[in-house]
């Protein structure tokens, strides 16, 4: 399994009992907000918009909590969010990319900073690692939608470059020229997707032994748990007793 969605897959059941719901309904608020404010409040028209609410509706938001984030985008004394991306190491000299939407630059740099010294990682240069990852769409549906290999067709035929297909479901892989057309596609033939948009993809993953591998789960939780940070992507791989040990 790529590391991306491992470690995804790990930190969303996690999240399940762990995380504060409203801190994630937060997140998910702000990010609709942007996308509503950089471009229509259209959802059908502005495909960033439509990524975030089918987040939002993921974790169950209230269709009020985001019909409300979408009309703040509207207000003309709401707060001025721009995006901005970190980028680090970690234990064991694995690389993450931290996407943060904040009102402070220097406020969230500064938490950003000190979540990765606390946690053993370090912050580097914007660019450091980021030639490690791709910048990809990602189009992803139940399986319960196609088989494996009506997917991996209807991927191809769409312009899609990869396909990962298990028991969670089917995630699409393609290039960002292509995510648009892609996405229409494959929404054409299976409705409408459980999550998509823009994300890191590590070309190549590197696997870690048990003890470093819970000291970045560790690291990534902290980053994760600032209120600026949207999303982190990282190269590492688990084994498959750790994994086991952080899902039970």
């Amino acid at each position: 399994m790529a590391g991306h969605s491992q470690f995804k897959n790990i930190m969303h059941r996690k999240g399940r009992v762990d995380a504060v719901r409203s801190k994630v309904f937060g997140k998910l608020a702000r990010e609709i907000t942007v996308a509503a404010k950089l471009g229509t409040p259209d959802p059908a028209m502005n495909p960033r918009l439509r990524a975030a609410i089918l987040a939002a509706r993921a974790e169950n938001m209230p269709k009020d909590n985001i019909e409300r984030a979408i009309k703040k985008a509207a207000g003309a004394d709401g707060e001025n969010y721009e995006d901005i991306r970190y980028e680090g190491y970690g234990p064991g000299g694995a690389a993450l990319i931290v996407e943060a939407q904040t009102d402070n630059r220097n406020r969230t740099a500064s938490d950003v900073r000190s979540a990765f010294t606390k946690s053993g990682g370090s912050l580097a240069e914007t660019g450091a690692v980021a030639f490690m990852f791709d910048r990809v769409g990602v189009i992803a549906y139940p399986a319960s939608v196609a088989d494996a290999d009506t997917m991996l067709e209807a991927a191809i035929e769409a312009g899609a470059d990869d396909v990962s297909s298990g028991e969670d479901g089917h995630e699409v892989i393609c290039a960002q020229d292509s995510y648009g057309e892609v996405t229409k596609a494959l929404e054409a033939r299976f409705g409408e997707p459980a999550r998509t948009g823009l994300i890191w993809k590590a070309q190549n993953t590197i696997n870690v032994d048990d003890e470093t591998g819970e000291k970045l789960i560790r690291l990534v939780e902290v980053i994760e748990d600032q209120d600026d940070v949207q999303h982190v992507y990282v190269n590492f791989a688990l084994s498959d007793d750790l994994v086991a040990k952080l899902q039970a």
